[in-house]
């Protein structure tokens, strides 16, 4: 008798249409791989060295204010540009380019140095949330602008260059990839079910709590089914929303309170910082009403089976399809497990 705990299987993902193997059989062999140091530093409350502390010189030679809040600049070292010239290439229909317009900017959370949101309140939190909802609607209305990508790579392990408490804003001409999945299965599947894609999705995690973590009056958080990530997280906004910017009062503080709740529980799951990447995924701005969408939160760790284990993407992975050990049943019961 087939079962997901024990027998290798795929799991479909309705959000980008594409699948994942999951072997749970394999979470019994020893570890003999790549083992990170886990020395962890104590930081300064204050950094003279550190481009994004409050007075210091950044490395593009911007002085920064003596922000006592969060504080918005354009990236220094922007990947997108929005004075790039329209063009495009195209030989035969295998050499294809076309120039993209964008914006760049960074968020500090806060002046203190030493903060990770896990140690922030959800007062400070809420300041970083009403501050993403500003520039998604600021961005956003730009003529030119149609993606807003709101994203935290938290920790050197996925390349942070810097440790102060800080987030990133790109804002696309046109559809990234990822986006462009799941604004596909979405509305593919608004037109099939006459229903949205998560709020049926929430409607069985509710029920299941197989893979629930923890909640709150607005927000969900579970390891989703179809995760890639060993302790891979999705938050789901309880009430129907397509962006940021239509939340309420309240469901921005449990924004804060569902977000200082996910990142708490990782650092305590391994005693250490957890590293992460953590973005939104919310309706285009290209002035639709875009009732597909349903806003979202992905967060993606690489830890494995400690601190100091981490899963790559590597050989099957990179040439077929994504693969995981622990099943995302078993990563849930023990999130749920921290307290």
């Amino acid at each position: 008798m087939f079962e997901l705990t024990k027998h290798p299987h795929r799991r479909f993902n309705p959000l980008s249409g594409e699948w994942v193997l999951v072997s749970p059989q394999r979470t019994e062999r020893p570890w003999q791989g790549q083992v990170e140091e886990t020395h962890s530093k104590s930081l300064p409350v204050y950094d003279p060295g550190c481009y994004l502390c409050p007075g210091n010189t950044r490395a593009g030679g911007t002085r920064n204010p003596q922000y006592t809040g969060t504080f918005v600049f354009e990236n220094d070292f922007a990947a997108l540009r929005p004075d790039t010239p329209t063009g495009r290439f195209h030989e035969g229909e295998l050499l294809v380019a076309e120039s993209e317009r964008g914006v760049c900017r960074v968020v500090c959370f806060s002046p203190r140095h030493d903060l990770t949101i896990a140690q922030m309140s959800v007062t400070e939190i809420r300041e970083v949330v009403d501050t993403w909802i500003e520039q998604y609607r600021e961005l956003g209305s730009l003529a030119f602008i149609n993606w807003v990508q709101i994203f935290e790579n938290r920790g050197a392990l996925m390349g942070a260059s810097n440790p102060h408490p800080h987030c990133q804003i790109w804002a696309d001409e046109q559809a990234p990839n990822e986006l462009l999945k799941e604004a596909r299965s979405q509305s593919e599947y608004q037109v099939a079910q006459g229903s949205c894609l998560l709020c049926d999705y929430l409607e069985l995690e509710s029920q299941s709590k197989d893979r629930y973590i923890c909640a709150n009056k607005g927000f969900l958080a579970v390891v989703p089914f179809w995760a890639i990530w060993p302790f891979e997280i999705l938050i789901i906004s309880k009430r129907h929303v397509a962006g940021l910017d239509d939340f309420s009062d309240p469901e921005r503080t449990n924004l804060s309170d569902i977000l200082q709740q996910v990142t708490r529980r990782y650092d305590k799951l391994f005693q250490a910082s957890f590293p992460y990447t953590m973005g939104f995924h919310q309706r285009p701005t290209d002035g639709e009403a875009h009732s597909e969408w349903h806003l979202h939160a992905h967060f993606y760790p690489p830890l494995l089976r400690s601190a100091s284990i981490r899963k790559f993407m590597v050989g099957y992975e990179l040439l077929a399809m994504p693969q995981r050990d622990i099943t995302p049943e078993q990563a849930a019961e023990r999130l749920r497990a921290v307290i």
